[in-house]
């Protein structure tokens, strides 16, 4: 291969595109939801994977409180206090789904609303 085919070729545009904070949260929220809606779609057969996709849905959340609370996020102080309020109501309706007094859904609709904002607005 010749210097230029090389220079070409190491200054090419990239093939993947590349990866951003949200297309990552998106990624990671999806997958979590994915599980949600299927442990719940398996009913009692398989509480502890129903167990685990809700925990793990607790610990995102806790993770997205986080970085809600570091002075660098940019997000504007309203939609940081309505996302810590989304939290908040994430942790305790879990407790109830987890006590079986409440019904998954609100946690994947959440979800989803915050999917659907990540992606701009698509549906």
């Amino acid at each position: 291969m010749n210097a230029l085919l090389k220079a070409k070729s190491a200054y090419s545009a990239a093939k993947a595109p590349t990866r951003t904070a949200k297309n990552f949260e998106y990624e990671v929220m999806a997958r979590v939801t994915r599980r949600m809606v299927a442990a719940a779609q398996k009913g009692q057969s398989n509480f502890p994977e129903f167990v685990q996709a809700l925990n793990d849905n607790r610990k995102l959340w806790s993770i997205f409180t986080a970085d809600l609370a570091t002075p660098g996020n940019p997000l504007p102080a309203e939609l940081k206090g309505s996302l810590f309020e989304l939290a908040i109501f994430t942790r305790q309706h879990t407790s109830k789904v987890l006590q079986r007094k409440a019904d998954i859904r609100p946690l994947v609709e959440i979800n989803t609303a915050i999917m659907r904002g990540l992606r701009g607005g698509a549906t």
